[in-house]
C-alpha cells in the first residue's frame, strides 16, 4: 500500500510540474509574441534614406524628386514650426527640417478625426504639420534625408519617427538652430508664394551730364 502511496504521490507530482512548466511555456510563448508583434508594429524599417547636403539655399521655386521633399536645396527663410490648415512652401519647410523639425503631411481629404490626431502629435517643439496634395500615401513623416508613408494617423510607427528623428542630434544638419525667430515665415503657400524666377536686378539710373555754360 505504501509503494502504491508514493506511486500516486509520484504521479501527481509530475502532473503538479508538467502542468507549471506547460503553463510557464505558454506565458514566454505569450510574452514573446507581444514582443515581436510590438516590434514588428514599431519598426522603422520601411524609412525612406537620402543623401542630401545642408547649407543650399535658392531663393526660387524648386523642383523636388520626393513628394514631399526631405531634404535638397531651399529657401533662406525657414518655415516657423507649428500647425497649418492650408499647404506651405516646401522650400522653407525643408529648410525647417535642416534645423530639427519633423514635417509631417497629409492628404487634403483626410478624416477630421485623424487630422486631429495628428495636431496632437504636432503640438510640440520642431514639428510641422500641414496638408499636401497630392501625397503617395494619406500621411507622411518627412525629417532631414528620412521619410516614412503611412496609411493613417494613428499608425505606431509614426510616434517611432518622430521620437527617433525630432531635432536628433545625429541627423540633424544644423542642430541647435531655431524653428522659431525672425528669420522665419508663418505664411501659407497662397501668402506668401516663392518666385518661379529670380527677380530682374534693375540697373542705375546715370545722370545726364548739364552742359556747361
Amino acid at each position: 500500500m505504501r509503494a502504491e502511496q508514493k506511486r500516486k504521490e509520484r504521479r501527481t507530482a509530475m502532473l503538479m510540474w508538467g502542468a507549471g512548466g506547460l503553463v510557464i511555456i505558454v506565458l514566454v510563448g505569450a510574452v514573446a509574441f507581444y514582443l515581436i508583434r510590438e516590434r514588428s508594429l514599431t519598426s522603422l524599417s520601411e524609412v525612406a534614406t537620402a543623401s542630401y547636403p545642408a547649407s543650399q539655399h535658392k531663393e526660387t521655386k524648386i523642383s523636388y524628386k520626393e513628394t514631399p521633399p526631405m531634404g535638397g536645396e531651399h529657401n533662406s527663410i525657414w518655415q516657423r514650426c507649428g500647425v497649418y490648415d492650408e499647404p506651405i512652401n516646401s522650400e522653407h519647410a525643408v529648410h525647417s527640417m535642416e534645423h530639427g523639425a519633423v514635417w509631417i503631411t497629409y492628404r487634403p481629404d483626410l478624416a477630421k478625426a485623424q487630422v486631429d490626431k495628428l495636431k496632437q502629435l504636432a503640438a510640440e517643439e520642431y514639428m510641422l504639420l500641414s496638408p499636401y496634395p497630392g501625397l503617395p500615401s494619406p500621411v507622411v513623416a518627412s525629417s532631414w534625408n528620412n521619410q516614412l508613408k503611412l496609411p493613417n494617423a494613428e499608425d505606431p510607427k509614426l510616434q517611432r519617427f518622430i521620437s527617433k528623428y525630432r531635432n536628433s542630434a545625429t541627423t540633424t544638419p544644423e542642430f541647435g538652430a531655431s524653428c522659431e525667430g525672425p528669420n522665419s515665415t508663418d505664411k501659407t503657400a497662397a501668402q506668401e508664394p516663392i518666385p518661379t524666377t529670380a527677380p530682374k536686378s534693375t540697373p542705375d539710373t546715370m545722370a545726364t551730364p548739364t552742359p556747361s555754360s
